[in-house]
């Protein structure tokens, strides 16, 4: 290998060595992160949000978990963990809050305070779950700011991105995800008749596909017998001929 190959080679090697380490200190900052994770984004729908807590401050374990929720959320169910115990804070609303059934709510919850059992290990996650119903605007981006406790020290997750910013440029980002659209019920109802037609077609051809089965099971049925008559004819034929010459 020429010299000006082998320092092509090495200068490839770099780079990519370069970019690697970038991508990896990328991906180490984000799950350095309070991350918040819906298994549902649709608008008007009920989504289960799982909130990653990373490692504590610095080296030291978390021992509490504040998460505050968006104005738009009345109240979210905590799911229970074993390593946590869990209490709602409620606030007094300025005004009645009407809802869609016609009621009014005076109250909403407002923050979720888990407090760990024993310090989360710093060089552990762990994940609370929360059930909300989802505000019914698409295209709203609900931030939950979220305080972390640590033995020593706290990490108060909270910073909101201006407009036009990338929140992961953020030191101490909320949590946060926007809400999409509505799904439509025709959708599902079409999705219900195409399943519905499926099956049906699917049955009628599993009808078919027995038929030709039986069809063709009767056919080889009679191919055996008269194989075997034939066979019994020349079996007799050639006994008799023997017989005769004998």
């Amino acid at each position: 290998m020429t010299t000006s190959v082998l320092r092509r080679t090495l200068s490839a090697a770099a780079v990519a060595g370069g970019t690697a380490v970038l991508m990896l200190a990328g991906m180490q900052g984000a799950s350095a992160h309070v991350s918040v994770n819906p298994d549902k984004t649709a608008a008007d729908s009920y989504a289960l949000l799982t909130f990653g807590i990373p490692h504590g401050c610095d080296t030291s374990g978390t021992t509490k978990v504040t998460i505050t929720l968006p104005q738009e959320l009345n109240d979210a169910q905590p799911t229970v963990n074993p390593n946590w115990t869990v209490e709602k804070v409620t606030e007094t609303l300025a005004e009645p809050r009407k809802q869609a059934d016609g009621t009014s709510i005076t109250k909403r919850t407002s923050k979720i305070v888990y407090t760990a059992k024993a310090p989360l290990d710093p060089h552990l996650r762990d994940a609370l779950v929360l059930s909300v119903k989802l505000p019914d605007t698409a295209g709203k981006t609900l931030y939950f700011p979220t305080l972390q406790n640590c033995v020593k020290g706290q990490t108060d997750w909270k910073e909101l991105p201006k407009e036009g910013q990338d929140p992961h440029s953020l030191e101490a980002p909320a949590p946060s995800f926007t809400v999409t659209a509505a799904a439509g019920h025709g959708d599902h109802g079409a999705a219900a008749a195409s399943g519905a037609e499926a099956e049906q077609a699917a049955s009628v051809s599993g009808s078919s596909d027995s038929g030709s089965s039986a069809g063709g099971a009767d056919a080889r049925s009679w191919a055996g017998l008269v194989a075997g008559l034939a066979g019994l004819g020349l079996g007799g034929a050639a006994f008799f001929r023997k017989k005769k010459s004998a």
